[in-house]
């Protein structure tokens, strides 16, 4: 056995990246338990001292070697064993501790088969996991297909690292702009934020920090080379480069491309915009399904409302005196605090009316759901935001 074992520590030790020592403590401890069972004493005084040049096993009990064969043949068995068990632990360690770095990144691999929905992604010395929430709805593999994805987390489990990839995650275009482009790479141009509905269109908001480079200019490419190569690896889904700026009217503007706006105006708290267009520019502004509007309000990190002028005008119409229950003091009331319009009631909390005077729980809901039920009218149906993902990288506020 003593070759054979030696063999095999230094195969372990050159393959498999195993501590040899490693291997060699754990066969020791594994045959003081062997012995103390063979001689049916728990408690029996046993040593075990392998030679590491020789690989020679010898059992010392009550300070008397013993040379009983029966132990060689349960040393063979237990040093198996006790490899065995070993390789599995410590190529489950060495994969872990080359993947866990690697979380935050973007890894490659080949799609291996599926499980149950989930893609399985074979990186050469182990196995991710996309699962179906985290793939893309307008993308599919077939075996042998190269999967370049998001690593959002490595995990230790009873099994071995859970490597967990994505292909909807937002994180997988930054990842994507940082390998095309080196001025974000370098730290030149920097992403503010990103606002991605996976498979059909992104919004990247970025800004230079040097003047003599254009920040979208250098998204974007030499005849748009980059982004065509970004476009292409998510399978063509639409991406709007957007120029951030300090200025909130100027970044909504910019975030809403391709439509054109109007007039602009941002509410005292700087939570919500109303932005006013054109008629022709109306279904660019909302998008699809709201899609660009939505898109947009993320980006940006607040509410936006998309009206046209002729929207506006008749909106105007109505007056918070056309409410059930607004009397002239309830007018008189909620004009001195600033709410002198149904669009304006119609953003506010139940709290913001229960802090004037003589404005109840059961009132100020009503107050709201009549704002509403008339605001809504002049509002396209959006359909709620999915999860907002952070940023990686960026200091910025994820919108």
């Amino acid at each position: 056995m003593n070759a054979e074992f030696l063999a095999v520590l230094d195969h372990l030790t050159r393959e498999k990246g195993i501590d040899r020592e490693v291997i060699i403590e754990a066969v020791e401890a594994a045959l003081v338990s062997a012995a103390r069972k063979a001689m049916g004493s728990a408690t029996a005084d046993v040593t075990v001292k392998i030679d590491r040049d020789t690989g020679a096993i010898r059992i010392f009990s009550d300070g008397k070697e013993k040379t009983d064969n029966s132990f060689g043949r349960i040393a063979a068995q237990t040093a198996k064993q006790v490899i065995f068990h070993k390789i599995r632990e410590a190529e489950r360690n060495v994969i872990f501790t080359e993947f866990s770095p690697r979380a935050g990144t973007l890894i490659t691999g080949t799609m291996h088969r599926f499980d149950r929905g989930a893609v399985i992604v074979d990186l050469g010395k182990t196995e991710a996991l996309l699962p179906k929430r985290e793939q893309s709805s307008k993308e599919s593999f077939r075996p042998g297909d190269r999967v370049r994805a998001y690593c959002i987390e490595v995990n230790k489990t009873a099994k071995g690292p859970q490597i967990i990839l994505s292909r909807s995650n937002p994180n997988l275009v930054v990842e994507l702009f940082k390998l095309e482009v080196p001025e974000i790479a370098q730290g030149i141009v920097e992403i503010k934020s990103i606002s991605r509905e996976a498979g059909d269109r992104s919004k990247i908001a970025v800004t230079s920090k040097d003047e003599k480079i254009d920040c979208v200019g250098a998204c974007v490419g030499m005849r748009g080379t980059r982004v065509k190569d970004i476009v292409r690896e998510l399978h063509g889904e639409k991406i709007d480069i957007i120029r951030w700026s300090p200025k909130l009217e100027e970044y909504v503007s910019a975030a809403l491309s391709p439509a054109k706006t109007a007039e602009i105006h941002v509410s005292s708290d700087k939570r919500r915009v109303e932005v006013l267009v054109d008629d022709d520019q109306f279904s660019l502004a909302i998008g699809k399904k709201g899609q660009n509007v939505r898109l947009a309000s993320r980006l940006t990190g607040v509410d936006i409302d998309v009206r046209t002028r002729a929207q506006v005008a008749e909106l105007a119409k109505f007056s918070i005196a056309d409410l059930p229950g607004v009397g002239p003091k309830m007018k008189e009331a909620l004009e001195e605090k600033g709410y002198k319009s149904v669009d304006i009631l119609a953003r506010l909390s139940v709290e913001d009316l229960t802090a004037i005077k003589g404005v109840g729980e059961k009132t100020a809901e009503k107050l709201i759901e009549a704002a509403r039920e008339i605001v809504e009218k002049f509002q396209p149906e959006i359909p709620p935001d999915p999860p907002v993902v952070p940023v990686e990288g960026s200091d910025a506020q994820p919108a």
